[in-house]
């Protein structure tokens, strides 16, 4: 008996009953929605409910003529925009929603909830959409009222402003169709904004016979886009960050520039010992420079400071740098790891911590790419010769008083005469990039001159050693047959 009367209760009416079962709470909510006709529970529920009268609080009568009115099942109606209608259709269509669909366990409660509901509440809701929908009606207006601005400032382009009509939302809030003439420009990019800048720029170059390194070179490395403002900031900070010429007169008494010479010439063995970069040696002689500059150092401690400077470059520079022991090692255990640990933190706290300096080697790399511009094929030789010579640069104390990038031009100005006397070695493409005319080099290359052809008979043989070798096309042994003093 106990399941006919469930089987009943689940079981669809002939008046068109829905299949979801109508609880107390259902009733209530059904009730006092706007005047819809209440579902009824079948007669079994209505069984139920008058034997738990005692228990619970029954549901109120309902009057025979809804009876006969009961609606048929409709399918599930779609929600719409809660913006774009009122409080009213809004709960009558989710009434209308819900019918068709059964209830969940899970949802018992909240169902329970929304039932005891009062209507000052819903018609507080009412109030807060309506006052939503006003807020987006003004808002449609002001945009209606400013969409015949410019956006953008009046500028001639190819493109024709294009019109986007926003009927879709003005249907919905049940508006007047509003055209929103909104004018798009199409975005420029870098290239196409100084496209007319590169074009005057190129066709300055090519009236001079300068001839444009930056544009035959595809290789994102090349950085071809950022390289002349690299170089202008190096040009710049060279200048900033560039040792005292004259410290050895000033502060240093205790030791010579044939001891700095001595220790630089050793630091050139020390690099290829580890296979260093030459970036690596370049940056310590400039560590070391500015450190002597600046504080009074013992001849005791000159050795010390010259392989904490090269430690430093090594981290700075290279990918696998040597660690402390080894940098002990190669001095013969003369100092202990505490002692360079020490010494770096006095060098970097001195210098503040600014090791990223424009060297020649920087320039050199910028000046070689020019000077073999006009070759079919890259002379490896000049590359070689220019890096020979420059390095001897590095022995030589005199040569502090010149710029790093004076000493790089100088270097290529000496090898393309080595390599080629029948042109001059200098060229409107040199001059450009360089920044630097063949006047003012003249100085800067005789003295290189003099350390190529070792006038003064120096005993430091380190960096002509190293550029004997095969693998360096032997261009420490290369001389010119003519004076290079008669080009100036």
């Amino acid at each position: 008996m106990k399941h006919a009367v469930m089987n009943d209760e689940n079981r669809s009416s002939n008046l068109g009953e829905p299949t979801a079962r109508v609880t107390r709470a259902r009733a209530k909510l059904l009730g006092s929605s706007s005047g819809l006709p209440p579902l009824y529970p079948s007669a079994k529920q209505d069984d139920k409910r008058v034997s738990r009268a005692s228990l619970k609080r029954a549901a109120p009568d309902k009057p025979a003529e809804s009876l006969a009115a009961s609606r048929p099942h409709k399918k599930r109606a779609v929600l719409k925009d809660v913006t774009n209608v009122n409080c009213g259709n809004l709960y009558i269509n989710c009434i209308d929603a819900a019918k068709g669909q059964p209830i969940r366990q899970d949802r018992k409660g909240s169902l329970q909830k929304k039932g005891k509901v009062e209507p000052a509440c819903l018609a507080k809701k009412s109030e807060g959409v309506e006052v939503k929908v006003e807020n987006i009606v003004d808002e449609i207006h002001d945009v209606k009222a400013e969409g015949s601005r410019d956006i953008c400032p009046a500028v001639d382009l190819p493109t024709e402003p294009t019109e986007i009509t926003n009927e879709e939302v003005s249907a919905a809030a049940d508006l007047v169709p509003l055209k929103i003439d909104i004018k798009i420009f199409p975005q420029r990019g870098p290239s196409d904004r100084d496209e007319g800048a590169l074009c005057i720029k190129e066709e300055s170059l090519e009236e001079r016979g300068v001839i444009d390194i930056d544009s035959r070179h595809r290789d994102p490395q090349m950085c071809s886009l950022y390289a002349a403002d690299i170089y202008t900031s190096l040009f710049a900070r060279q200048v900033d960050r560039k040792p005292s010429p004259d410290y050895m007169e000033k502060l240093q008494q205790d030791i010579t520039k044939g001891m700095r010479g001595i220790l630089i010439d050793w630091l050139v063995e020390v690099s290829e010992e580890y296979a260093l970069v030459p970036d690596t040696l370049y940056l310590t002689v400039n560590l070391i420079d500015r450190y002597l500059s600046e504080n009074y150092i013992e001849k005791q401690k000159l050795q010390l400071l010259g392989v904490t400077c090269m430690l430093i470059s090594s981290k700075y520079e290279e990918i696998c740098a040597p660690r402390v022991d080894e940098f002990c090692f190669i001095t013969d255990n003369t100092y202990k790891k505490e002692e360079v640990v020490k010494m770096e933190s006095r060098v970097l706290n001195l210098l503040r911590f600014q090791i990223s300096v424009p060297t020649p080697k920087k320039f050199l790399r910028r000046f070689i790419q020019a000077a073999q511009s006009s070759y079919k094929v890259p002379s490896v030789e000049l590359e070689f010769l220019a890096n020979y010579l420059a390095e001897l640069t590095l022995v030589e104390y005199g040569f502090l008083k010149y710029l790093p990038s004076l000493t790089a031009a100088s270097a290529i100005f000496l090898a393309r005469w080595t390599l080629d006397q029948s042109e001059n070695p200098w060229n409107p493409t040199l001059e450009h990039y360089t920044r630097h005319k063949a006047s003012e080099l003249k100085n800067t290359v005789l003295e290189l001159q003099d350390l190529q052809l070792n006038t003064k008979g120096s005993m430091l043989n380190s960096i002509r050693e190293k550029y004997k070798q095969p693998k360096f096309k032997c261009v420490s042994t290369l001389r010119s047959p003519k004076s290079v003093e008669s080009l100036f």
